[in-house]
């Protein structure tokens, strides 16, 4: 009897014990991704409603349009003390609204409908080789976004020496690292400010060409190498930075509009403004630089 007795105990402090560390490793992934429960169900159900239906070459805009009027809202991914993946559906910026998108398209190609799946996209989307660590790790320039976005097979760079890409930009960027005290985690980790100096210092000298804003006046068929779907950024002259803006082309009746995360409109729409409109009213704008899942 005794030795039952203690070999119930037993069982019963194994299984406890495992217990626990099952509750610690879930409470460390929760950690690890910050998201509501209506975020997730929004997710798994704008991919079941696409999967099947929607060809992948209007995926881009179908998936945008989901989230047209959704509040624009900046820094949200500046959440908490430490780096995590954080998943905002009911606000996004400029930034997030692209990122949002992208993952549901890449989801939508590769035929999967889970909130893990999608996830697992807007990870290797974010971060540096698809890789989170900490604040260095995210990919904070629109430069470095791209370029590793690329080099991982997501996107194409869409750039030529003709034709409507007649202006080069010279890289020099240094905002974050000459202000420091305007970004939440450089600001309360001084260390990661020579990190994002020294990857900034090993970004600048290079060449981009460009599509001047001059140009995107031009009808759909000089400009037919901005596809619907495109995901496109508006250089800037502003010192240390490489681009102020990004969105998703549209063509209407022959125009070429933006889709994005809008600060003046304090939501996310397609501009009733053409493009071209729209870049002549802000004078730090320079024109364009063309990316295509």
């Amino acid at each position: 009897m005794r030795a039952h007795l203690l070999n119930n105990c037993i069982w019963m402090k194994t299984h406890v014990l495992t217990l626990l560390l099952c509750i610690n490793v879930c409470t460390l992934k929760a950690q690890q991704v910050e998201y509501t429960q209506a975020d997730s169900i929004r997710i798994e159900s704008i991919l079941k409603q696409a999967k099947g239906k929607v060809p992948l070459e209007e995926a881009m805009i179908w998936f945008g349009r989901q989230f047209l009027g959704v509040p624009y809202v900046a820094h949200t991914l500046e959440e908490g003390s430490t780096e995590h993946l954080i998943i905002n559906t009911r606000a996004l910026d400029c930034t997030t609204f692209v990122e949002t998108v992208l993952s549901l398209y890449l989801c939508h190609k590769y035929g999967k409908t889970t909130f893990d799946a999608y996830c697992n996209h807007l990870r290797k989307i974010r971060y540096r080789h698809g890789e989170m660590t900490d604040y260095t790790s995210r990919l904070h320039y629109f430069t470095w976004w791209g370029e590793d976005n690329e080099r991982m097979g997501l996107l194409k760079n869409i750039s030529t020496d003709a034709f409507p890409f007649t202006e080069t930009q010279r890289l020099n960027i240094n905002y974050m690292s000459t202000h420091p005290s305007l970004y939440k985690h450089l600001k309360s980790n001084p260390r990661f400010v020579s990190t994002i100096a020294q990857l900034e210092h090993e970004s600048n000298g290079r060449t981009y060409r460009y599509i001047p804003k001059a140009l995107l006046n031009r009808g759909q068929k000089e400009l037919s190498c901005i596809h619907t779907g495109d995901i496109m950024a508006i250089i800037t002259n502003k010192a240390g930075l490489d681009t102020s803006h990004i969105g998703i082309a549209i063509w209407q009746d022959g125009k070429l509009h933006m889709m994005h995360a809008s600060s003046l409109y304090k939501k996310v729409v397609i501009d009733s403004k053409t493009f071209y409109d729209y870049t002549q009213q802000q004078t730090s704008q320079l024109g364009i630089r063309l990316f295509r899942p």
